[in-house]
């Protein structure tokens, strides 16, 4: 991808933060890119290096099939393989644009691989856990090729912020689409999936909070 092109797109995602609070953004990276990153999350998938996905944080966290059954792997920069590596490098440069224009203080990433097998949902919830303040942007990129809408797996978010009951949209999990938004703010749900549905999920950090 071109540095004009790439310029482009980090502003437009931080022209959507300050807009609206949430943006999405097809074709944030290149399908190349994409596939390749899409690649690895499946072969580690298929490697069985994937966990079931619980709900709230250190001693308190728990499997709850009730609210979500997602699998997930997490990043780990020094032992991940070049596809991975460039989308750090990319959402690197999106944690940069955004404190140049929001001022946020953002300092770092932390971010997994997620995996929704068939039957796989994630009822309504915000991304920043009860009691702390350290999660402030939410970024999620897709990967699934030639997905329909016969295979759900739909991410539906309320478009007022603080609400769960208002005005919505829907975003299909398409390969490439990127959706940003403020983590504490933003109602947020992923409809159950009929097909095996990608995603790299993660957030921008600030420190202490």
């Amino acid at each position: 991808m071109n540095e004009d092109r790439s310029a482009s797109l980090l502003s437009s995602v931080v022209e959507g933060l300050v807009t609206r609070g949430w943006v999405c953004l097809d074709g944030f990276l290149g399908e190349t890119e994409a596939r390749e990153l899409a690649s690895e999350s499946l072969e580690a998938w298929e490697g069985g290096d994937f966990r079931r996905a619980g709900v709230g944080r250190g001693e308190n966290l728990t499997v709850r099939e009730d609210i979500r059954r997602d699998h997930v792997l997490w990043l780990d920069p020094e032992n991940a393989g070049p596809a991975t590596r460039a989308y750090l490098d990319r959402l690197e440069a999106l944690r940069g644009a955004i404190n140049r224009e929001l001022f946020l203080g953002l300092f770092e990433y932390e971010g997994h691989f997620a995996v929704y097998p068939p039957g796989a949902f994630y009822k309504a919830h915000l991304d920043r856990h009860k009691g702390t303040a350290d999660r402030v942007v939410t970024a999620i990129l897709y990967l699934n090729d030639g997905w329909l809408p016969e295979h759900g797996g739909r991410l539906k978010i309320w478009t007022e912020a603080g609400r769960q009951d208002g005005p919505f949209e829907h975003v299909e999990p398409r390969m490439g689409t990127l959706v940003v938004f403020l983590a504490g703010d933003y109602w947020h749900e992923v409809e159950m999936a009929h097909a095996t549905r990608m995603s790299v999920t993660g957030w921008f950090r600030v420190r202490g909070a």
